[in-house]
């Protein structure tokens, strides 16, 4: 009579490890889905924070800013105190001639420093982007007085050219980590086939590096100019204000938000009026321009793909 003998295979390990792993994961499945919602839960009332007291603002202001918004507030130039009517149109100009002198000089040399800090990993790109990170948490204060210093005391005069000197240089740090960031973003693959295909490297940044950022860069440059706009401290030290209407950036002229803080204060009801209206018109512009950064970053990226 013969017997025959049975061996049992051994377990696979691996097998084995990985039945362990989902028995654990299933265990402790219904713990994790409650931790989860725990989670979700205490960010949505921290948004609820941080939002709240922001809709609160803004509704606060369009009430009490919205009243002041008529034709002549838009037609006409700001009135000395004691007489009611009048706008705020010289501020507007002013603040949009000083605002497009300062883009027009910050983006370029941003772009380009941006540019050579996504190529380079040297010491000096290094130091360039230490100053930058210290350049954009420097108080405004500190930009005005040194605008002031630079340029108000070496030409005897305030002007426009000082306020955008100023709005310039805070602009610029926020301009050029923008640029770096959405340039280093590009995939090197496209870098290699430019290069491969012979083209020097100017034209590769010009024809494929930028263009393929451009998403990015739009919206670093939209976001500074929105906040090169409401800052009121640089300007109080440069252009001085002018209550006529001023094209001449050589001139002192009058801004949006240097007719808030002059007339904010004032004891005439008109004049305050008007502040809040500019507050308003100064508010809408940021929106605009913040959220109009963002829309055109998705539609770009969007027609990229």
């Amino acid at each position: 009579m013969m017997t025959t003998l049975t061996f049992d295979a051994p377990a696979d390990p691996i097998l084995e490890r990985r039945r362990r792993i989902q028995s654990v994961a299933s265990a402790s499945l219904r713990r994790r889905k409650n931790y989860s919602r725990v989670a979700i839960g205490v960010c949505w009332v921290f948004l609820a924070v941080a939002i709240v007291p922001l809709i609160g603002v803004v509704a606060y202001v369009v009430i009490k800013g919205l009243p002041a918004w008529n034709a002549d507030f838009f037609t006409q130039v700001t009135e000395p105190e004691g007489i009611p009517g009048g706008g705020v149109w010289n501020a507007i100009v002013g603040t949009a001639v000083i605002g497009a002198i300062a883009t027009a000089v910050a983006v370029p040399v941003g772009l380009l420093c941006g540019l050579f800090l996504a190529e380079s990993d040297g010491r000096i790109a290094g130091a360039i982007r230490f100053t930058a990170d210290v350049m954009t948490g420097v108080p405004s204060i500190t930009i005005g007085i040194f605008g002031y210093i630079a340029i108000v005391k070496n030409t005897g005069h305030y002007s426009g050219l000082a306020g955008a000197f100023a709005i310039g240089i805070i602009m610029l740090p926020v301009i050029m980590r923008a640029g770096e960031t959405a340039i280093r973003g590009v995939p090197f693959h496209l870098n290699e086939a430019a290069l491969a295909l012979g083209a020097r490297r100017a034209t590769v940044a010009r024809r494929v590096v930028v263009p393929a950022a451009m998403p990015g860069i739009i919206t670093g440059v939209l976001l500074a100019v929105a906040r090169g706009l409401g800052e009121t401290a640089p300007l109080l030290l440069t252009i001085f204000g002018n209550q006529y209407l001023q094209w001449n950036p050589t001139k002192p002229m009058e801004a949006l938000p240097l007719v808030i803080y002059n007339y904010s204060s004032q004891p005439y009801a008109d004049l305050v009026q008007v502040a809040w209206g500019a507050a308003l018109l100064l508010m809408v512009v940021v929106l605009v321009l913040s959220i109009g950064s963002r829309v055109l970053a998705a539609v770009l990226q969007r027609e990229k793909r």
